[in-house]
């Protein structure tokens, strides 16, 4: 009987695990809702017209506002509220949440533009391709999908190209250049002179020169791209291509005698929870560009030994790229 017993004991819990392995692969067929649901919100402004209407809205007030019909309205928010983005109050009002507060179009901190970027048809269409290219069955993804690499088509693409950059922008100014100037802010001691290579509309440097104001500031990227970007107050706009020159300066944002990189280093930081999304955005490099990739400590040494640096260091910061300092 004991034995009999044990056996439906480990069948039990057998089946309870499978069950939720089940689980885990339902939420991977269905993976790309979040992401529909979400844009859809933020298309919406379902947070932005909570916020202007005082922090707390009833269905009837929000859908009113929208101008849209409250029932499809209430299932999106269901689905919202579920996952936390939103939550709905005791008294049937919805209110925001720090997470929905982030996706909101009017927050300064917003990551909407991200989200926006990567969730256009234009930037979806590539992933249908990644297993043929893993193959070498085809071209790079982004390419058999639309005939041209990503710089060739937002350089064609004036949308796409402000879509692209404030999605850019977004990530430096919410991700990577608070924490390196909290956390890494002495690297830039000494700096006079400062280019950022491939810096989109200049928000880096922008945040940069605010809190080093002595650094004189030269925004480098494709023309097409810095012809579209209003020179922010202490930036100094230059286009070309970083293959041909870059503009000489005493450190570079990603061939002088100093570079600085804020980059993902893969398996440097698995305590942290940000590590995975380094890993994400590999295959966002895959998909997305012809030989874009993240690295790991080691491969970062042989790419930078092969440039001719002879030292470098590499500081984690709190968010999903480290600083790389590079020295001649």
């Amino acid at each position: 009987m004991d034995d009999i017993g044990s056996k439906d004991s480990k069948l039990k819990i057998e089946e309870e695990e499978n069950n939720d392995i089940k689980v885990q692969v339902w939420k991977y067929i269905f993976g790309f809702v979040e992401m529909a649901v979400i844009k859809c919100a933020i298309e919406l402004k379902i947070g932005d017209t909570i916020e202007a209407h005082g922090g707390l809205m009833t269905l009837t007030e929000l859908s009113s506002s929208l101008n849209c019909s409250p029932l499809l309205l209430h299932r999106i928010l269901r689905f919202l509220v579920h996952r936390g983005i939103f939550k709905e109050e005791p008294t049937k009002s919805y209110a925001q949440t720090p997470m929905s507060r982030l996706l909101a179009s009017s927050s300064g901190s917003s990551m909407a533009p991200l989200l926006l970027f990567e969730s256009n048809p234009v930037m979806l269409a590539p992933w249908h391709s990644l297993s043929a290219r893993i193959k070498g069955n085809e071209a790079i993804p982004f390419e058999a999908a639309h005939g041209k690499d990503l710089w060739s088509y937002a350089a064609a693409d004036p949308i796409h190209n402000t879509m692209f950059n404030d999605a850019m922008a977004c990530s430096a100014r919410v991700m990577s250049v608070p924490t390196l100037l909290e956390d890494c802010g002495e690297i830039f001691e000494g700096v006079e002179c400062l280019v950022d290579v491939g810096g989109g509309n200049g928000t880096s440097l922008s945040m940069i020169v605010k809190a080093c104001p002595w650094i004189k500031a030269i925004n480098f990227d494709l023309p097409h791209v810095v012809a579209s970007s209003p020179p922010p107050i202490g930036v100094q706009h230059v286009g070309g291509n970083m293959f041909d020159c870059i503009p000489k300066a005493d450190a570079a944002f990603l061939m002088v005698g100093k570079v600085i990189i804020v980059e993902a280093v893969l398996e440097g930081k698995q305590e942290n929870n940000l590590s995975d999304v380094g890993l994400m955005l590999d295959m966002v490099m895959m998909a997305h560009t012809n030989d874009g990739k993240e690295r790991t400590a080691k491969e970062w040494a042989y790419v930078l030994h092969q440039a001719g640096f002879t030292r470098h260091t590499i500081t984690p910061i709190r968010a999903v790229q480290s600083v790389i300092q590079a020295f001649a």
